[in-house]
């Protein structure tokens, strides 16, 4: 009877103990399933609107659109206004304007093609996202690459310095660092590097042809855009050649506007003393001195579609 018992107590024993590890364990989990889960990693957080379009008078902004936008872009200068109401401060004298397509094939990669009745130039254009000011500020600015390739289209005479096709080239390469430092307020500036294959050239005392400039220049530029109204905008630019030429330095450039922008439209009206469009072109060959007053009016107007 005495083992019997001793056997009935060891039962009631285990099973009790099996009870509680059964418990233990439904307790555990339960607290495991309780427990708060580890939060998942922040995405990244980008600054947006930096800019409202690729250009800020004559230079291109930061911005790269979201893939798929095909963008249509009209630039033009007028004439410098010094002849007054003779050519009506230049808006009835020679002008230059070019006409740009460019597309966003992949994120944050635009290429474009654009076409400008100065010497009938074409180019060939590459705009690249490297870095995007982040809105915690772990990455405080924005930098872009812009490059392009440029054309001389112009049929060849005795005329037009011209004599090998690669004569016909030039390039610019630009770093563009921009910050949106308010909602209202932007910045960035825009080291840049131009290179022409021909330059113009010079017959020396000596009867042998010097070149007046350098085929390479280096510039920097400074912009800055300040809203008004949510839409409109005050834009103002300068820009300063580095380089030092043996003839012919260029002037420095500074301009200021107003830009107005809708849904798909971005219209910029301004007065500076750049003439040209293509940058290098700015750069290297500008002669009008603001200090003299030589400026002349231009505008821009960009279309966007998203595919």
């Amino acid at each position: 009877m005495k083992n019997r018992l001793s056997i009935k107590i060891m039962l009631l024993c285990s099973l009790l103990l099996m009870a509680l590890a059964i418990i233990g364990v439904g307790t555990a989990q339960a607290q495991d399933s309780t427990t708060a889960p580890k939060p998942a990693p922040k995405k990244k957080s980008f600054v947006k609107n930096t800019f409202e379009g690729n250009y800020l008078i004559d230079n291109q902004t930061v911005m790269v659109p979201i893939k798929g936008t095909f963008e249509f872009g009209i630039q033009h200068r007028f004439g410098v206004v010094n002849n007054s109401f003779t050519d009506l401060f230049g808006l009835f004298a020679g002008a230059t304007m070019r006409l740009g397509f460019s597309y966003t094939i992949i994120k944050d990669l635009q290429v474009g093609f654009g076409a400008t009745n100065d010497k009938m130039q074409t180019d060939w254009s590459l705009k690249y996202a490297l870095l995007k000011q982040t809105k915690n500020g772990s990455m405080p600015v924005s930098v872009t690459y812009f490059g392009n390739a440029v054309m001389d289209t112009r049929k060849r005479d005795g005329s037009i310095p011209i004599v090998q096709t690669s004569d016909r080239f030039s390039f610019f390469n630009q770093i563009i660092i921009a910050r949106k430092v308010t909602e209202d307020f932007s910045v960035q500036v825009s080291p840049s590097l131009s290179h022409f294959n021909n330059v113009p050239a010079y017959t020396d005392a000596n009867g042998k042809i010097q070149p007046q400039m350098k085929n390479d220049h280096f510039a920097v530029s400074v912009s800055g855009r300040y809203k008004i109204s949510p839409k409109t905008a005050l834009i103002i630019n300068y820009d300063q050649p580095l380089t030092q030429h043996p003839m012919n330095n260029p002037l420095p450039n500074i301009s200021f506007g107003l830009e107005m922008k809708s849904s798909g439209h971005d219209f910029q009206v301004f007065a500076g003393n750049y003439g040209n469009i293509l940058p290098q072109n700015n750069n290297l060959l500008n002669q009008n001195d603001y200090r003299k007053g030589q400026f002349l009016i231009g505008f821009n107007i960009t279309r966007l579609w998203n595919f």
